[in-house]
Parts: C-alpha cells; structure tokens; sequence
C-alpha cells in the first residue's frame, strides 16, 4: 500500500517504513506528525484518487529529528566593479519515518 501526499509544497510517495526528509516543520525528536493532505491512495482494493485531496485519510509518521543538507556556496560577482559576494547556505529538513497509512 502506498500513498502520495502533499507537504511543504512538495509531493512525496510513500509507504509504510519509509524515512522521508520534508521541509523543516516543528517537531521534536519522537513526535508523531500526521499529513491529512493526501492525494492518491492504493491498496488492494484499488486506486483512489482525491479532487484534490481524499476526504478523511492520514498519513502517520514519526519526526525522527531536524537536520541540514550539504552546503552549497552562493558566489555573485559584478565584472569590472571589484564587487564579489560569497555565502554559504544549507536547507533545514525534518526526518520522518512513515508508521501508518489510514483511509
């Protein structure tokens, strides 16, 4: 079984033991996250699709902790002008692991 759902404007596909990592949200190590905007379902009755979410199905997980991806460097530089900039940045995500599917 698996499902789609929406977080952080983006679209995960997900299944049960699966570890996902979505934008930053707050949420303790241990904390159980619940998403209600799911989008597609299938088990083995079949496909449900939502317009555009499916009324009363969760996705649950467990917030197994905040952490960063790799740095990227930002370089900006203006030719001619003795103008450069350089910045360092690393986006924070949460860890989740799925635990449950319902609906």
């Amino acid at each position: 079984m698996y499902a789609v759902i929406k977080t952080g404007g983006k679209q995960y596909r997900v299944q049960k033991g699966d570890i996902i990592y979505i934008e930053k949200i707050a949420a303790q190590d241990g904390d159980e996250v619940t998403f209600d905007a799911m989008m597609v379902s299938d088990d083995e009755g079949g496909v449900r699709v939502g317009a555009p979410f499916i009324e009363g199905a969760s996705v649950t997980g467990k917030a197994l902790g905040q952490v960063k991806s790799a740095k990227i460097v930002v370089y900006k530089y203006k030719a001619k002008k003795n103008e450069r900039k350089k910045q360092g940045h690393r986006q924070p995500y949460t860890k989740v692991e799925i635990i449950g599917i319902q609906g």
